[in-house]
């Protein structure tokens, strides 16, 4: 018999105790100061049962396993396509973006359309490997990712005939701005016959994301659940536009034909399947899928789905916003960009700092764990964390400034 979990409410969350925490007591939330959500938040206790039920099936069924694992990993599919809003659209998925983002590369011809365009905003994942090709010969165009609000229309006046791809994220990962009006490159991308990659990473779990509302059903979109799903590492999926299903990557993998392995290859032509599979890469540990599964169950469980993650996210981010702005600091040692609204950010607030590392290393000594990227410092709710656990956070980083001279 299924137990009913009720759904959970803002006002559960907001107090002492979190009415999530107890779930996440593994990780021990209620204990530590974790302010690392958008990396890496912690697994509620039920992923150890994933965990186990991987072993067993392993143990018991040995290489017959694959069955069962493949069901686990059409749940994941199946979550994630309902996070896009995307039903019957077609996934492939992957242990990393990375991997992902090649094989979609390794199927454009890329001789005739040498031009690449981003930002110089995006993950390192993209950051390195546009680079690397740069290097290798190929031309590629970073568009500067301020200021945020033209940044699409921007985007959309680099395509030209010669465009290949286009690579943004939907929200920047060091500032946790959202990018808005990314349907005008999406348009531009059709007109030139582009294609339109959007990462979603830093988006699922904390901003709503409908692709036919965002006008991106033509696009590609990596992503993943480490950060905001709570599901961690090995759970990255590329989703592909009807399109896909004319076009062959160079680099695949033999999942690509899991279905017809029986069957006699012919040595002359490599076959590629319908669906996400045509992107699939090879052997993977299923424990991930496994883990993703019973994570899904639960957040579904505890109602933590949309709009609810929104009003959280931008609840704890207020909470957070309106503390650093009480310490009254010194803007040359630490500030934030004032101009942008609640609703205009992502799930983390991004404090500007030449010391923003050195910043990140003294909160750790006090027991809060942050991160820092170049010039920002991130402050990363969850919902399992308290509003006052969030104000104990910002109240150390009043400490920690008011400790040193910071020059």
């Amino acid at each position: 018999m299924t137990l009913h979990v009720p759904a959970v409410q803002l006002a559960d969350l907001r107090g002492t105790p979190n009415a999530l925490a107890p779930h996440y007591s593994a990780f021990r939330v209620s204990e530590r100061l974790l302010l690392t959500g958008h990396s890496h938040q912690a697994w509620p206790d039920v992923a150890a049962e994933g965990l186990t039920e991987a072993f067993t099936d392993a143990a018991e069924h040995v290489d017959t396993k694959w069955d069962r694992a493949q069901a686990k990993a059409d749940v994941v599919t199946g979550h994630y396509l309902a996070l896009l809003d995307d039903a019957g659209g077609d996934l492939a998925l992957g242990a990393n973006t990375h991997e992902l983002l090649v094989r979609m590369l390794s199927a454009l011809d890329l001789r005739k359309r040498p031009r690449l365009v981003t930002t110089d905003g995006e993950f390192h994942t993209a950051r390195r490997q546009f680079g690397r090709l740069a290097e290798a010969g190929f031309e590629v165009v970073r568009v500067p990712a301020e200021p945020v609000d033209s940044l699409a229309e921007r985007l959309a006046a680099a395509v030209n005939d010669e465009t290949a791809v286009v690579l943004v994220s939907m929200v920047l990962f060091e500032t946790g701005r959202i990018v808005p009006g990314l349907d005008t490159t999406m348009a531009a991308c059709r007109r030139h016959g582009a294609e339109l990659v959007v990462d979603v990473y830093h988006a699922l779990g904390v901003v709503p994301v409908s692709l036919p509302e965002l006008g991106l059903t033509d696009a590609w979109v990596v992503g993943g659940g480490y950060k905001y799903l709570q599901l961690g590492e090995g759970n990255c999926f590329l989703r592909l536009p009807a399109h896909a299903q004319s076009l062959r990557p160079v680099v695949t993998g033999w999942f690509a034909e899991f279905s017809e392995l029986a069957e006699e290859a012919d040595p002359n032509r490599t076959a590629y399947p319908a669906g996400g599979a045509r992107f699939a890469g090879s052997t993977y540990d299923p424990t991930s899928h496994y883990r993703a599964a019973r994570v899904f169950q639960f957040r579904e469980d505890h109602g933590l789905r949309q709009p609810l993650l929104r009003t959280v996210a931008r609840h704890q981010l207020g909470v957070l916003a309106e503390a650093f702005d009480a310490l009254d600091l010194p803007e040359e040692v630490i500030t934030r960009d004032r101009s942008a609204t609640l609703d205009q950010l992502g799930g983390f607030l991004a404090l500007r700092s030449p010391q923003a590392g050195r910043i990140c290393r003294a909160l750790a000594d006090r027991g809060v764990s942050t991160d820092s990227r170049g010039a920002y410092l991130r402050f990363g709710p969850a919902p399992y964390l308290s509003d006052a656990q969030l104000r104990d956070a910002m109240q150390a980083l009043g400490e920690v400034i008011a400790a040193d001279t910071w020059s």
